[in-house]
């Protein structure tokens, strides 16, 4: 098996944006780790997540490189997540051997000339041979929020050295069935916080803290540095990622980092990029009065899909920003670097770049956009590069 991998993007990417405007496909977040993280984790690959990356996310994500002839290079379709059976398959291809679904390559191991030519030529299947197998990747972004219960326990298996807490080191908290909560170093639980794991486990990571009074049902997942505030109910299957501030009540969302919802308001069956920031009393319906099926806006051809789910809250793109008591309609998708200030429903589709007051939608000026970017990201200590500037340019070029 090789020591590289190179990960790649299909003709579904579309299906992911606008999170994917921001960020290759592997380095969405599902469950506690990004998709990425999780192959590397799964192949034992120590080293930063690499692939072929599109012009435009150049300099902020890290690029595969050629390789010398003699090399084998692991080529992988992120959105076939690592499962058990499928790594079966995967480590026992040879050279010039990959695996293929419905039409979609999902893994191929090739020699360093083949990775070289694939990389300044785009894949070209005829030069491996390809083995048709039956396996099921995301296909669709909400898809994300409904796989994330069970990528959360998946993740707990590749996380190493993980340890059961003892709730005689909370003796002010309530853990409920702690052997299936997981407590990382660094991490701060209040008195008053409850971690309730009797129906699927609890991870916390490094550094987190979770308020007091907080309440957190498992299956969750929250990550490293990210604090849960005071009288929060986080319900199953939601992921809070790395470094973000979460309270009121959500349930079945991920948080991809760097995001905020500090205060009260409901969030369901819904995914927020990056610097993200819900104001408080902001609500997501995610479920029709009628309980009919959601339609959702298809971004490639702008036409409205019936999704034939129930249960579709908001897919908010990297940036974006509701005003305090905002109302977020079932089926809602949101661009990159939107601000959402209304008294009413938005429209249900807001393209990135956008400013939208009332029942007007007017573009987001770019140097206004960078500058608020600028200043939330420095909050944290983040530095705007660049790079990540012309990739916003390209976003805002492109809408």
């Amino acid at each position: 098996m090789s020591s590289k991998t190179c990960f790649f993007e299909d003709e579904l990417l579309e299906h992911f944006h606008p999170l994917t405007l921001t960020r290759p496909v592997h380095d969405l977040r599902v469950g506690i780790l990004t998709l990425g993280q999780k192959w590397h984790s799964t192949l034992n690959i120590k080293g930063s997540v690499s692939g072929t990356i599109r012009p435009e996310l150049e300099g902020v994500f890290t690029k595969q490189e050629t390789v010398s002839d003699n090399e084998s290079v692991l080529w992988i379709n992120p959105r076939f997540l690592p499962s058990e059976e499928l790594m079966i398959k995967v480590s026992s291809l040879k050279k010039s051997e990959g695996l293929h679904s419905d039409g979609y390559l999902i893994a191929a191991n090739v020699e360093g000339a083949i990775h070289n030519s694939w990389l300044r030529n785009g894949i070209n299947r005829d030069q491996v041979t390809l083995s048709e197998i039956d396996q099921a990747g995301l296909q669709n972004v909400w898809q994300l929020f409904q796989w994330n219960g069970k990528e959360i326990r998946e993740d707990l298996k590749r996380i190493p050295s993980l340890k059961s807490a003892d709730s005689k080191d909370y003796p002010y908290s309530t853990l409920v069935n702690s052997n299936q909560i997981f407590i990382e170093e660094g991490a701060i639980i209040e008195p008053g916080a409850i971690l309730i794991a009797e129906s699927g486990p609890i991870y916390i990571g490094k550094e987190a803290r979770l308020m007091a009074n907080s309440v957190v049902r498992g299956t969750a997942a929250i990550c490293e540095k990210s604090v849960v505030k005071m009288g929060a109910k986080i319900y199953e299957d939601t992921t809070i990622g790395p470094v973000c501030k979460v309270g009121g009540e959500v349930s079945n969302v991920i948080f991809h980092s760097y995001s905020n919802k500090a205060h009260d308001g409901y969030a369901g069956n819904s995914v927020f990029g990056q610097w993200c920031n819900l104001g408080a009393d902001t609500n997501t319906s995610n479920l029709k009065n009628n309980y009919g099926t959601v339609k959702f806006r298809d971004w490639g051809t702008g036409k409205e899909v019936d999704t034939g789910q129930q249960f579709i809250g908001t897919i908010m793109g990297d940036h974006s920003k509701t005003g305090i008591n905002a109302m977020l309609n079932t089926g809602t998708l949101c661009g990159v670097c939107c601000n959402l200030f209304s008294d009413g429903y938005p429209p249900k589709f807001v393209p990135s770049f956008s400013w939208v007051s009332g029942n007007n939608l007017v573009p987001y000026h770019f140097e206004k956009a960078i500058e608020a970017m600028e200043k939330m990201m420095e909050r944290r200590k983040v530095e705007l590069t660049p790079a990540y500037k012309k990739m916003m340019k390209s976003i805002l070029e492109n809408s």
